[in-house]
């Protein structure tokens, strides 16, 4: 199947220097991989219907998101045990502890990825049912 996406030139630019360093013969071959990744590490999150251990990671844009972020996380606090934020000059990095029920984790992740000045959000699932 052929597709088209719109992607920033500096994220290509750097997708294509990390393939070509590790020896994938085309980005084609890369980009499957990359979504075949992408698949595997939300699966097990999107599967679990118990509670889970989970650690949340999101980078944004500070001054353009923080108010509407804090009234997102505020809304989860039945999930949220502890935040971590640092400052990494114009981004800032976000990890929040969460345990709870499977199903408020994905809402608060969806919630998350919402936000356009949200560059990424990392969820790790650390222990499923039976927490």
């Amino acid at each position: 199947m052929r597709t088209s996406f719109n992607i920033p030139d500096e994220v290509v630019e750097e997708f294509d220097r990390v393939w070509t360093e590790q020896g994938i013969e085309n980005r084609s071959r890369a980009v499957r991989e990359a979504m075949l990744e992408y698949i595997e590490a939300h699966t097990r999150l999107e599967e679990t219907t118990e509670e889970v251990v989970a650690l949340v990671a999101f980078d944004y844009r500070h001054h353009e998101v923080i108010q509407e972020l804090h009234a997102v996380q505020h809304g989860y606090q039945d999930v949220i045990l502890n935040t971590s934020h640092t400052h990494q000059g114009e981004w800032c990095l976000e990890s929040l502890f969460c345990r709870g029920a499977a199903e408020r984790v994905r809402e608060l992740t969806y919630r998350l990825r919402d936000f356009d000045d949200v560059r990424r959000v990392k969820v790790m699932v650390i222990r499923d049912s039976g927490v």
